[in-house]
This record gives structure tokens, C-alpha cells and sequence, in this order.
């Protein structure tokens, strides 16, 4: 079995290559980046409330009761949830812990396998880690934007018991245009997705103000002495209920993988001076509906509304989870791209949407699986109380891989000392392995559904990694030393050829498989050979002084040489361009007419699996189906199609 493999000429970006970006922003910039963050990065835990405390209250049959001693103890379990992991841990500690720039577990994963470089099997295991924790937050991507496109919509049950049937056709139409909008880019949906969240937890933070006026007693259940009292008095209706106490803090790891769209400025400022607030006094105000007229159980958010205004709230509210979806989606984008970076996915598309942000960007593929996940399975449960028993388990999942990875990287990258390593360990990973206890009984209930996911997930980045580890290994015997190749080619005299040819290689240590083929084959060279390797860096346009790098691999006479061209993340790799400007610099010596006349050549064999060799065949078949997939180094490049050639040798899995 063949199928095209190719080195496509890009290396890995690294810190040292370019200071990383500024994250500084005049006042009137910083007030518009946190209004973005705010319409991409909260809504997912922003929508909670439309399902959090109903959730509670209907789980087991009703095991909570509307009694003021479970009143208060759940909203205290909620209240110091919040507090304790999405304030203290993500937004005060983890959203320290960045990997240049960005978040997230892969992120997280990247930096402690940097931390620990030399520590052997301590920093493969690492990798195995963040790779659970990613395809977790995958599985988590696909059921937030089923459940809370649902949930918003099937407020229109309250007011319009009648037209129930049309909830779920149109929340497909919702998630078809959400996903379709996402070409645009994070920045300028964040834009428009902005106002529109602050008139949401405006409206969360009056309808709940309103009702803790009436009775101010309810304020009693934020001392966390009501939460231990409810935790003895009914351990085991506690422990069931923390299973749905966590969908108050869903959107957690979104926001901090979603650090590298906007920085972590902007998200705190907007987590501090609005979201917390509001999300705290629209509890207490439905848990103040629920002490005060019990049946409003049934759905407390929407019965906190007037009969008047609850259509238009569900306009807002399914405006909202749009944004919700966003913030999972774009999450999943950065996920994605690191992926890619560690060599954990296959190279992908990847379109840079702001000229100001590296983390703005818009992968079309992940878009489009992410959106026939989440239509199969919006179609499949139909309702998001049915969702809600799949929901958590994927949740949790993500937080306690979060808090592991935060453990081992906290005593190197802060030096933290060991009480308050186990500190750490007792608040976050204490709280966090009960959320996920408190989920493993509903996967008979549709908690299998996330956790089929991120097993799919798994095995494609395990296959992948494996596959391309088996590639680079056998890649790696046939292209041989660059340097020996030059001193074979010097020493043979080849006959030489007019013109330029230029072969995209990752580094300068080996030899291009297109170049050696060329010479093996056709026992020529041309007479100008450049050797470019491809480096993108964490600023929005590449210095001119660091653009290029030029070396003649020893010697000034051969025409052999190597070139490295860096890149600013809001530039398009355009190589014939970069050439001319190269040129330009002085950085090569090209006349026009050379230049206009340049041919490409793409190291690109065939994978050719043998029997018995690294991986059982399913998964090479795996494997080589994700290679024939892969973005075209070509196409990415820019290169010409009429003067670009494909060859080189086949490599064996």
C-alpha cells in the first residue's frame, strides 16, 4: 500500500527565534480585546445558569430538595466551586503557566515537557497526559454547543408549550450557522459576539439582583459553612449533586486555552468586573425563586422572568450559547494547532484570521468535524436535560489532567515548595477527582458519549505520533547527512544544469529526499541549489534584520546552499516571494530573471507498510490514510504549480 509522504519544509517555531508579542494595549485597545474576549472566551460558562441549578435539582429523582438547608449548601457548593477553580486556579494560577503565549492542556503538556527535557520517561509521559487531556476537551467541544444551543431554545416550552417540536430543527439551524460564521475569525466574531454578552449577564445580574432585594437572606448561602453542613447532613445526595454542581464551571479549560487569542489581561479583567458577578447574583436569584415557590425547579432561570419578557430572553439566551459554542470552538482551534506543532496531528490548513493576535485562527477541517459531531448528537439526545447526564464526564476529565500537569510543572516553573504543592493538590485535585467520581455513574446514561470521543481522539494522535515517529526514523536513514552529501556531490563533479532549484526542508542536518533522488536519478544539479527551511515566529511580521539566514554549508564555490526564512504568524509563507525579498536583502545572490525562472522541488515519497514493523496494520492503515489527508506543502507555501516537482524516495512503516 503507497500513499505520499512529504517533508514539507517547516520547522517547529521557538521562543528563541523572536521576542514574544507585546501583550501591551493603550486603554481604549485594552477595553476593546477584553469586550472581544468577553463575546468569545465566557460563554460557554456564562450559559450555565440557563441549566446548572434545574440540573441539581432534578437529578435522582429529586434527591435535593427545596428546603432552605439544601438551598443554601448548593449554592455554597457552587459559589466555592467557582471560586476555587475557575477564579484561583485557572485565572490566578494557571493562566501564569503559558507555553509563549498560549493555554490549554496541550500547551500545559508542551511547557512541563520542557521543564522536565532530559528527565527520560518523565517527559513522554507528559505528552501521553496532555494528548488525554486534549482529546477530553474534544469530547467536551462537541456536547457544549448540543447543550446549550438546546437548552436556550427550549425555553421557548415555557411561554410556548405548544411549538416544543421546533426546538430541535431550530437549534440545527442555530449550529449550521454558528460553524459556517467561523471563517471569519475569533476577532471579528468576538466583536460582534461582544456587546451582545454584556447585555446577557446584564440581564443575568438584574433578574438575579431583583430577587436577592426581595430576599436578602439567600446571601447567606455564599459562607462556605453551609456547604460543609449540607455535605454531613446528606453525604450521599451531596456526592450525586456534585455531578451537576460541575456544569457551573464548564467553559473553565476553554477559557484557558483560549489565552492565546486574546492574552491573559483582557480575560481576567472581564471575568472580575462582570462575568463572576453576574453569574454569582443570578444563582442567588434563582436559588431565592426555588425557597420561595418550589415548581419553579422545573426551569428557574426562565420562571425568574416576567411572562412578558421571557420570548425575548430566550432571543438573548439563545444568542448567548451561540457564543458559548464559540468559545469551545475557537478553543479547539489553538488545541489543534499545538497538536500539529508537537506532532500529534497531521499538518493541517491553518488560516491566520488577525493581524494582531497568534492565537486568531480558523482551521477548516476541525470546523468541519466539530460541526457534524455536534449536529449527530444534538439530532441523537434532543433535549439538554438528556445531554446533561453526558455532559460532566468529559468535564472533569479536563480538569483533573489541568491540575496534574499544573503539579508537576509548579515546583519548576515557580519553584513552589511542597506544602504548597499538596495544598494545590487537597483544594484543586481534592475537589475536582469528586466532581469526576460524582460523574463516572452517569456514563450508562450518555456519559459514554464523551469518553467514545476522546478514545477516537486518542488513537489518532497516539497513531499518528507513532506513525510519524516510524516515518522519521526510516526518513532519517535515507536522507543522510547534508554535510557528507555536499562533500559526495563536490567529489563526483556532477554536471550542472542552468538555473535555481530550491528544496523546503525542515533543517540543515539532513538531505532533502527530493534533492538526493534528483541526483540519484538524474546524476545532475542545477547550478544554483538552495535548501530552504521555513521557520514562523510570535510576532505579527518578521523583523527585517531576522528575516534571513544564510549559509553556504561550507563552501562558497559548490552553488549549494541553505536558507532559512522566518515568517511573522500574520504574514502568508509565500516562498517565491520570500526570494525575491531575500534577494533584495542581499541575503542570496539572484538576478530577476532567475528568480522568475526558479523550480521547486517537494521531498515526497510513498509510505509503503511492511508486516510486522512498529504498528499492528489497522493502525498503519490509519495512519497512512491521516498522511494522504494532510495539508499540501505546496498549496501552503505558494509555490507555482507549473514549476513545482513532487519526488523522492518511499519510506516503510
Amino acid at each position: 500500500m503507497t500513499l505520499p509522504v512529504e517533508s514539507d519544509g517547516t520547522a517547529a517555531p521557538g521562543a528563541a527565534d523572536a521576542p514574544a508579542e507585546s501583550g501591551g494595549h493603550g486603554h481604549n485597545g485594552a477595553v476593546a480585546v477584553a469586550l472581544a474576549a468577553l463575546g468569545v472566551v465566557f460563554g460557554d460558562i456564562g450559559t450555565s445558569p440557563l441549566y446548572a441549578l434545574q440540573t441539581v435539582f432534578t437529578i435522582d429523582n429529586g434527591a435535593v430538595k427545596a428546603t432552605q438547608g439544601d438551598v443554601y449548601g448548593v449554592i455554597s457548593l457552587m459559589f466555592w466551586s467557582v471560586t476555587i477553580i475557575v477564579s484561583i486556579k485557572y485565572l490566578a494560577v494557571l493562566m501564569r503557566a503559558d507555553n509563549n503565549g498560549e493555554g490549554g492542556v496541550m500547551a500545559l503538556a508542551a511547557l512541563a515537557q520542557r521543564l522536565y527535557t532530559g528527565a527520560g520517561k518523565r517527559a513522554g509521559v507528559l505528552i501521553v497526559v496532555g494528548v488525554i487531556g486534549v482529546a477530553l476537551f474534544y469530547g467536551d467541544s462537541i456536547i457544549t454547543p448540543a447543550i446549550s444551543v438546546l437548552s436556550a431554545v427550549e425555553g421557548i416550552e415555557v411561554s410556548a408549550p405548544a411549538v416544543s417540536h421546533l426546538v430541535v430543527p431550530i437549534a440545527a439551524v442555530i449550529l449550521t450557522g454558528l460553524f459556517a460564521i467561523q471563517r471569519f475569525g475569533t476577532g471579528r466574531v468576538g466583536n460582534l459576539f461582544g456587546p451582545v454578552m454584556v447585555l446577557w449577564f446584564a440581564v443575568l445580574a438584574a433578574a438575579g439582583l431583583v430577587m436577592v432585594v426581595q430576599h436578602p437572606a439567600v446571601l447567606q448561602g455564599l459562607l462556605p459553612t453551609y456547604a460543609i453542613a449540607f455535605i454531613f447532613a446528606h453525604p450521599y445526595i451531596a456526592f450525586v449533586a456534585m455531578g451537576a454542581v460541575v456544569l457551573t464551571i464548564t467553559g473553565a479549560e476553554a477559557l484557558y486555552a483560549d489565552m492565546g487569542h486574546f492574552g491573559r489581561s483582557p480575560i481576567r479583567r472581564a471575568w472580575f468586573y462582570l462575568v463572576f458577578p453576574a453569574l454569582t447574583l443570578n444563582y442567588l436569584g434563582q436559588a431565592s425563586l426555588i425557597l420561595s415557590s418550589p415548581k419553579a425547579v422545573a426551569n428557574p432561570f426562565f420562571l425568574l422572568f416576567p411572562d412578558w419578557a421571557r420570548i425575548p430572553v430566550v432571543v438573548l439566551a439563545t444568542a448567548a450559547t451561540i457564543i458559548a459554542s464559540q468559545a469551545v470552538i475557537s478553543g479547539a482551534f489553538s488545541l489543534s494547532r499545538q497538536a500539529v506543532q508537537l506532532g500529534l496531528l497531521p499538518p493541517l490548513t491553518i488560516k491566520q484570521t488577525s493581524q494582531r493576535e497568534s492565537g486568531q485562527i480558523y482551521l477548516p477541517v476541525v470546523n468541519a468535524l466539530l460541526f457534524l459531531g455536534v449536529l449527530a448528537v444534538a439530532l441523537t439526545f434532543q433535549s439538554s436535560s438528556r445531554l446533561a447526564t453526558a455532559y460532566g464526564v468529559s468535564v472533569t476529565g479536563a480538569l483533573v489532567v489541568d491540575t496534574a500537569l499544573l503539579l508537576m510543572v509548579a515546583p519548576k516553573l515557580w519553584h513552589w515548595k511542597p506544602w504548597k504543592i499538596a495544598l494545590a493538590a487537597l483544594a484543586f485535585g481534592g475537589l475536582e477527582l469528586t466532581f469526576l467520581a460524582g460523574n463516572l455513574s452517569k456514563i450508562l446514561h450518555g456519559g459514554w458519549v464523551p469518553l467514545l470521543i476522546a478514545v477516537l481522539i486518542l488513537i489518532v494522535m497516539t497513531t499518528w505520533r507513532r506513525g510519524r515517529q516510524l516515518v522519521s526514523d526510516d526518513r532519517r536513514d535515507k536522507e543522510g547527512s547534508l554535510e557528507q552529501f555536499v562533500e559526495a556531490v563536490r567529489a563526483k563533479r556532477l554536471p550542472r544544469v542552468p538555473g535555481v532549484a530550491v528544496f523546503p526542508h525542515p533543517n540543515r542536518d539532513t538531505t532533502p529526499l527530493a534533492l538526493r533522488a534528483n541526483v540519484e536519478h538524474n546524476h545532475v544539479l542545477h547550478e544554483h541549489v538552495i535548501i530552504i527551511s521555513v521557520i514562523v515566529l510570535r510576532v505579527p511580521f518578521a523583523p527585517p534584520e531576522k528575516a534571513f539566514t544564510y549559509d553556504d554549508l561550507g563552501y562558497s564555490d559548490d552553488g549549494i546552499d541553505h536558507l532559512t526564512i522566518r515568517f511573522g504568524f500574520s504574514e502568508a509563507p509565500d516562498v517565491p516571494r520570500a526570494l525575491q525579498a531575500a534577494s533584495a536583502a542581499g541575503a542570496i545572490n539572484l538576478t530577476p530573471e532567475q528568480l522568475e525562472q526558479v523550480s521547486y522541488f517537494i521531498s515526497r515519497g510513498a509510505i509503503r507498510t511492511i508486516p510486522h514493523h512498529g504498528m499492528v496494520a489497522w493502525r498503519k492503515a490509519l495512519f497512512v490514510g491521516l498522511a494522504h489527508n494532510a495539508a499540501d506543502p505546496a498549496g501552503r507555501f505558494r509555490l507555482p504549480s507549473t514549476r513545482t516537482v513532487t519526488m523522492g524516495s518511499d519510506v516503510e512503516i
